[in-house]
């Protein structure tokens, strides 16, 4: 079932997923060649803390870090570690989620590390818009699979692949709720969407092929192919006059 949630729990998982958006902002300054993804974690946590929230990641399910940092080919829940340090040319994405006073807010952008590829900065565009573009459909009235196919669409159009395998989810109460939210599909299909429900819409793009696999330390998705892939995510509420973006930088 697709929890609906009233203006004011809405209200508090904005809290949790503005805490996310400050704080990828401030990670995306400190991203730089020789910066180590254990580094950028452990300045995730003080900042979550100190702005009174928990890092949602943190033991959930066995993860260790704060923050999932994938680097390149890999797709998600990379890691943190002293030995991955940052190179000149690489991409990194960094997901965020957040817990305050119960409530979860969750999001992810993917950084260039320095100068990088036109193929990769390609990839980041064609990635972010196809979350504007999912974003878009988030509207009362619209179906669920309105938001996959926006995705899919997108992509397709610039050449790049959808990953299958992993999808977005609902969020407030709990980090993953119903309904799933898969990055491809027909339109028109699925449950209606209504005010209240809230999403974390969250595409993640390959340069090559769809096909991905897990790691043996059970947690790091990388791409079959080892080409480049590509993660962003917002926590979005289906608001009274459209979307609404709980976790963007520029109203917090």
């Amino acid at each position: 079932m697709i929890r609906v949630y009233d203006p004011e729990a809405v209200s508090r998982i904005r809290e949790s997923a503005r805490i996310v958006a400050r704080c990828l902002a401030m990670l995306g300054s400190e991203v730089r060649p020789g910066v180590s993804t254990l580094a950028l974690d452990r300045l995730a946590e003080e900042f979550i803390r100190a702005e009174g929230g928990e890092p949602a990641f943190k033991g959930y399910r066995g993860f260790p870090g704060s923050i999932c940092a994938s680097i390149n080919e890999e797709v998600v829940h990379g890691i943190p570690s002293a030995g991955r340090v940052l190179r000149e040319g690489d991409v990194i994405s960094v997901d965020v989620g957040v817990r305050r006073d119960g409530w979860y807010g969750d999001a992810a952008s993917t950084f260039p590390v320095g100068a990088v590829k036109p193929e990769a900065a390609r990839l980041l565009e064609v990635t972010e818009g196809a979350l504007a573009k999912a974003v878009a459909q988030a509207r009362a009235g619209n179906h669920l699979s309105d938001i996959s196919h926006a995705v899919e669409r997108e992509v397709v159009k610039h050449g790049c692949s959808v990953v299958r395998a992993l999808v977005g989810h609902g969020i407030g109460r709990e980090l993953h709720e119903e309904p799933q939210i898969p990055n491809y599909g027909p339109p028109g299909q699925g449950p209606k969407l209504r005010t209240g429900m809230v999403f974390a819409i969250e595409p993640m793009v390959n340069q090559g092929t769809a096909d991905v696999v897990t790691l043996s330390d059970q947690w790091t998705v990388v791409t079959v192919d080892r080409k480049l892939s590509a993660h962003f995510e917002h926590t979005v509420a289906v608001g009274v006059d459209g979307p609404e973006i709980l976790s963007r930088v520029d109203t917090v």
